[in-house]
């Protein structure tokens, strides 16, 4: 079981790791002096889903490190370090995904076609690939990125690495480009108290459900939902507010989450004209979707 050491550079000083007895579905931490509030007003506080890749015949693989791209392929193939930062610099504050990979690496050569359609997809992400064996210099490279199995994916943003995985399936890299990535969504992204409270003041009529994903930014749950909460966001626009919040993105955020008393990740937060009306605790998707359904109103039996 995760806890926030594992996840936080740099911990804070009240955090500390929640015992491993904690349920496998969420990531755990517990924070000294709990603030217990059931408002979120003022006075009471101190893009688009995949559905599946589909990989066509003859897709391209690292392999083929000299064949032209194919005029939709928007993978950028790097050949030095120049080249490397070069492009995570171009990217700004676009999420950049690269895949470390070898000509001989049959992971390596089976997962690039995905990410190739992954690239067709996504025009807000910036894909790269690197073939660790093509040359000194990218032999390099991958020396000063710490690389030692492929296929490796290394996420950045703004320069900055935050996330990274190793010999992972499509389906979890297409989850964790959705959830670091996610700029084109319905769901509303928050980065602060501030944030929280002008959502809940711009919801205060209407009627509508706010479903609040907390979560952090390398926890294996959060990243697995994330997906539903999208498709969800989509198909329940009329009648529920999707937003989320990593709460250790700042020190904003995890004051928040203390405040809220917010102990497992993912917690899910129902709020109507204010209220915290409810909570769900755990990344399984039916659970999910049927306590939204009961808290929008609409009556679910089990």
């Amino acid at each position: 079981m995760a806890t926030v050491s594992n996840f936080l550079a740099k911990p804070i000083a009240t955090v500390v790791p929640r015992p491993s007895s904690a349920v496998a579905s969420t990531s755990s931490f517990v924070f000294f002096n709990h603030k217990t509030n059931s408002l979120f007003r003022r006075e009471n506080l101190p893009k688009r889903l995949f559905s599946a890749v589909k990989v066509k015949a003859g897709a391209a693989s690292p392999g083929k490190v000299g064949t032209p791209p194919a005029k939709d392929e928007k993978v950028q193939k790097i050949h030095s370090g120049e080249e490397f930062d070069e492009a995570l610099k171009n990217a700004k504050s676009k999420l950049v995904v690269a895949e470390f990979a070898t000509s001989k690496s049959d992971q390596s050569n089976k997962i690039y076609p995905f990410m190739v359609e992954l690239s067709r997809t996504c025009n807000d992400v910036v894909f790269l690939l690197v073939m660790g064996d093509e040359s000194d210099k990218t032999r390099e490279l991958c020396r000063r990125e710490k690389i030692e199995k492929v296929p490796h994916f290394s996420f950045y943003k703004s320069m900055e690495k935050i996330h990274e995985e190793e010999g992972i399936e499509p389906d979890q890299l297409m989850g964790d480009v959705l959830y670091y990535g996610d700029n084109h969504s319905a769901v509303v992204q928050l980065h602060g108290r501030a944030d929280v409270e002008k959502l809940i003041d711009e919801n205060r009529t209407g009627g509508k459900l706010i479903v609040l994903d907390v979560g952090l930014k390398h926890c294996g749950p959060c990243v697995k939902v994330y997906p539903t909460v999208l498709k969800l966001s989509r198909s329940m626009s009329e009648t529920v507010v999707f937003a989320r919040m990593n709460g250790d993105e700042n020190d904003s955020c995890m004051e928040f989450l203390k405040d809220m008393n917010v102990i497992e990740v993912p917690t899910f937060l129902f709020i109507r004209d204010g209220d915290i009306c409810g909570r769900y605790v755990g990344s399984g998707k039916g659970e999910l979707i049927g306590e939204i359904l009961r808290y929008s109103g609409v009556r679910v039996t089990y």
